[in-house]
């Protein structure tokens, strides 16, 4: 059963996604002395990994990945490394070490095979399953898509030994992109989707129905996501949690 929170908010939202993770992260951090987080890039997370860095205590035993990444030099303003370390990476001082960074500069293609042996090398090789990432950070676009999975897009297709993949014909710019794939999201311990103001309402609506190709979030691991909205782009009809 997805776990449902509506906020006031899209600070409210930010503030309770902080808590979300890092109590998930602590809960890995006991269990297994170490915690594997990874990111995604637009600007509902933003504020959300600005809390996260005013407490770097919570993240001392943490490894951060990405979710997907746009093919541009790290440094662009386009980046999701760059949104990363300006708001969470640099302030909380991550050590370099920590962070498995998507190389957006290279071709999807090259980008994507580089970053699944970097996964499958620390967490474990594709013929025991995805690699399980303890917490993924998402948000969810206008179209229901997540990372850089979007609609009736053949890279949902892909089989559990493919764990990340290139895109070459996202249907917003950047074109070229590097993403999880759908098998790593769902093999997660935990997804955490925020979601934002009235245009995502209708997405979200769309991911709390039936699963469908045509909507990315919905093939999410339903009893392991934990969506956390305001009032502006809460679905009507959808059961919540008040905050």
């Amino acid at each position: 059963m997805t776990r449902l929170t509506t906020c006031a908010d899209a600070e409210t939202v930010a503030v309770r996604a902080c808590e979300e993770i890092a109590r998930l992260l602590a809960r890995a951090q006991e269990e297994r002395g170490i915690a594997h987080l990874a990111l995604s890039g637009g600007g509902t997370p933003k504020r959300t990994y600005e809390l996260l860095a005013g407490e770097p205590q919570r993240l001392r035993q943490a490894e951060v990945w990405f979710a997907d990444e746009r093919c541009v030099p790290p440094h662009d303003e386009e980046s999701n490394y760059r949104l990363a370390a300006e708001t969470l990476l640099e302030p909380a001082a991550i050590a370099p070490e920590r962070v498995h960074r998507m190389r957006g500069e290279l071709a999807p293609e090259e980008g994507a095979r580089l970053y699944a042996e970097e996964l499958a090398g620390r967490l474990g090789a594709p013929q025991a399953g995805p690699p399980t990432l303890d917490v993924i950070v998402l948000g969810i676009g206008p179209d229901g898509h997540v990372a850089s999975l979007f609609p009736d897009a053949p890279t949902l297709e892909a089989g559990d030994e493919s764990l990340c993949l290139g895109v070459r014909d996202s249907p917003k710019p950047p074109r070229e992109r590097i993403t999880l794939s759908l098998a790593v999201l769902r093999a997660a311990h935990r997804c955490v989707l925020l979601g934002t103001g009235e245009s995502k309402s209708a997405a979200l609506r769309a991911m709390l129905g039936e699963p469908s190709r045509h909507v990315p979030a919905s093939l999410l691991r339903r009893e392991r996501l934990t969506v956390i909205v305001d009032d502006a782009a809460m679905p009507e009809r959808a059961p919540a949690q008040s905050s």
